[in-house]
């Protein structure tokens, strides 16, 4: 199921919107290509801000956010994405092939190497859990990892013990009680059960109870971003820019300069969601997220400010042919007269 675009800034709509599983973020590059687009990327960091904001309240441990940007883009919305409590998984770059730059440029209109990639970073939710039974917090919340090991270390008991506790070899002092977030492993159920044991009998007993989230906490502490493998599949996506039926003109014209394939949007829908997951297109453009979902089942939320991008995202979700509409003033270009 898809949703009509909503018609102005996703700000005010935000809070209308159910829980995402997936938020797909396609936004300003920082190249002032268009009103609205920030003309310097230092700029970028504090127009995101509020949005990167709203994602995180929004989310939940399982869901996942995919950022396209140019690499100077990302590279300065980056740490603002991370200070919200987003997990950096990986990037992914999108190569458009050489013919995306035959004819426009050559040796003696360029200084460099022509570029034909954009990237998408794919990000998660740092697990959080409420920290019980600590004598020095009340009500205090750390990273699920961290918690872990605070428990362990109420107990007074020496870390290498972690692996007999567990029944393993030296996979909990490693993989579950490590202080690398990006090297952390959830403990399964029943090495959870047998730390509550372990502790029980041989921790310090002043302080037990020890790791005393119930199974249903623990499985909601312990829940991670969806994850739909696809094997062959890595990092570089080689296709190439929108062309023929599937890109929208208007007066024989591209109306949206950035228009991503649809194949690439059923992709990321395909691996870090499931059939009826909320879906969510803050900077829809001309939605093509949105289509993407309705393609693969998914819910899909979006929103465009640009009068000419909604009428145009609207007519194609309803399957309508694009409508005609007078031709933008040259001082805009094709871009419009805001962000995409």
């Amino acid at each position: 199921m898809v949703h009509m675009p909503q018609h102005g800034d996703v700000l005010g709509f935000y809070e209308q919107w159910p829980t995402p599983v997936v938020i797909i973020s396609d936004g300003p590059y920082g190249l002032g290509g268009y009103t609205g687009d920030p003309r310097r990327t230092s700029e970028l960091a504090a127009w995101y801000a509020p949005h990167i904001a709203w994602w995180a309240r929004a989310a939940t441990p399982e869901t996942t956010l995919w950022f396209w940007a140019t690499e100077l883009s990302w590279a300065t919305v980056h740490p603002v994405i991370q200070q919200h409590g987003w997990h950096y998984a990986e990037c992914s770059v999108w190569d458009k092939g050489k013919t995306h730059i035959a004819g426009n440029v050559n040796s003696k209109t360029i200084r460099g190497l022509p570029v034909t990639t954009e990237v998408c970073c794919r990000y998660t939710r740092t697990s959080l859990a409420v920290v019980p039974n600590v004598t020095d917090t009340t009500g205090k919340t750390l990273p699920a990892n961290a918690w872990l090991r605070a428990e362990w270390q109420r107990t007074g008991l020496p870390l290498r013990e972690t692996n007999a506790a567990c029944g393993v070899r030296d996979a909990a002092t490693r993989k579950y009680f490590t202080t690398e977030a990006d090297l952390w492993y959830p403990p399964p159920e029943k090495r959870m059960e047998k730390l509550r044991q372990y502790v029980a009998e041989y921790g310090d007993a002043a302080g037990a109870p020890y790791f005393s989230l119930s199974v249903q906490d623990t499985r909601a502490v312990w829940s991670r971003a969806k994850w739909n493998h696809q094997h062959g599949l890595t990092n570089v996506w080689s296709a190439p820019p929108v062309r023929g039926a599937e890109r929208i003109k208007r007066h024989g014209k591209t109306l949206h300069p950035n228009q991503k394939p649809l194949r690439l949007m059923e992709q990321l829908l395909l691996l870090s969601s499931d059939s009826g997951d909320v879906v969510w297109e803050p900077f829809g453009g001309l939605c093509t997220a949105a289509v993407a979902a309705q393609r693969v089942g998914r819910e899909c939320y979006c929103a465009e400010v640009n009068q000419c991008y909604w009428e145009a995202a609207a007519a194609r979700l309803k399957g309508d042919i694009v409508p005609e509409t007078p031709k933008l003033p040259k001082r805009l270009g094709l871009w419009g007269d805001t962000r995409r």
